[in-house]
């Protein structure tokens, strides 16, 4: 189960890496990636297809996922996106609060996350 939930989450960062670098990619790199991480074939179906080894098809998969990972390390866009996400969540919540309540201190908590957001850089 955990083994699960762990390839799961991968396949999760290997998809937002990939939507934030992937055109940094060469075309034939964002081919073979594409077609493991998206469109989920096996590396045999994909060797097949392109002419060459089941092996060829990993080696490029884990040399793009290093790839990948160096532009994350370098520019931390993901985490980003991550962080902005969790905190809108949490101003969304406090304003829902605040129509319930009334409680003004929470508008004043939604203007601090808010304020979070924008020192995001």
């Amino acid at each position: 189960m955990i083994a699960q939930v762990m390839e799961m989450e991968k396949i999760v960062r290997q998809g937002l890496l990939y939507d934030f670098y992937g055109e940094l990619l060469t075309k034939h790199q964002r081919h073979i990636y594409e077609d493991v991480v998206i469109n989920d074939l096996s590396l045999s179906e994909i060797a097949q297809e392109n002419g060459i080894t089941r092996q060829g098809v990993h080696d490029l998969v884990k040399r793009c996922d290093r790839i990948l990972e160096g532009y994350e390390d370098k520019l931390r866009l993901v985490e980003k996106f991550r962080l902005t996400k969790h905190l809108a969540s949490d101003i969304q919540q406090l304003l829902d609060s605040y129509q319930k309540s009334g409680d003004k201190t929470l508008l004043a908590r939604a203007r601090e996350t808010a304020s979070r957001i924008i020192q995001i850089s």
